[in-house]
């Protein structure tokens, strides 16, 4: 299977995605909308992964290729292909499926706990996320649950931490993609980020336990795994 990947910064990439896509015999092609590069055709994508980044979902008029972007996640949900949206990308599918994406009561960013919603354990696309996770954030703004749409997780700083929507769409509020090399990536262009607050970690404690990035590497290949199978 191949999946097109949209990544919106050059430092933010699909992290342990990739590895995992081509170990299974499957494809990942990178497209970069920020730097001029065209979308694929919608009848050309099989799964589509769209990442995070430091732009928020309303800045089209910094940013004027997020609106043919939104275009062109309507189409691909229309076509019926699997979508995996991450952070910025979770928050795009939000939008476009008519929810909310407004600043978060807090910064989250660092290693905190999501809780699996109990609606989604027995769902094919939400049973991936065990009931309790210490997963990687860096978010500022959040986004509400669309209609039709099965509540993923949440965290205590954040209620919506993702959702499930039609067996086609995950999008999560948090990464489980994060490798200790991505992270050193976000920690190092996101510096003014790192401001003191309850939920903001220092980069040495984001750094300091590198068991917590494959934990939820393993997690991602979970999800993943179902994606692919969704597909078939």
């Amino acid at each position: 299977m191949r999946f097109h990947c949209i990544q919106h910064v050059p430092f933010e990439g699909p992290g342990s995605i990739r590895p995992w896509l081509e170990a299974g015999g499957h494809a990942l092609v990178p497209v970069h909308p920020y730097a001029g590069e065209p979308l694929p055709a919608p009848a050309a994508v099989e799964g589509l992964i769209v990442m995070g980044g430091p732009m928020s979902v309303h800045d089209e008029a910094a940013h004027p290729w997020l609106a043919e972007e939104k275009r062109f996640l309507e189409a691909v949900l229309a076509a019926g292909r699997p979508l995996l949206g991450i952070c910025l990308g979770g928050q795009l599918l939000a939008q476009v499926l008519g929810a909310e994406v407004v600043p978060g009561p807090h910064k989250e960013i660092g290693w905190f706990e999501v809780s699996r919603a109990p609606a989604v354990a027995d769902a094919a696309l939400g049973g991936f996320l065990p009931p309790r996770l210490r997963a990687f954030h860096w978010h500022g703004e959040t986004f509400g649950i669309p209609a039709g749409a099965l509540h993923l997780a949440s965290s205590e700083a954040c209620s919506n931490q993702g959702f499930v929507y039609a067996e086609q769409v995950v999008a999560l509020q948090f990464h489980l993609e994060t490798t200790p090399e991505s992270a050193r990536a976000l920690i190092e262009h996101g510096a003014d980020d790192l401001l003191p607050g309850p939920y903001v970690q220092t980069p040495e404690t984001m750094l300091a336990e590198p068991a917590r990035f494959a934990e939820a590497n393993g997690v991602m290949g979970e999800l993943l795994a179902r994606l692919v199978a969704r597909a078939a």
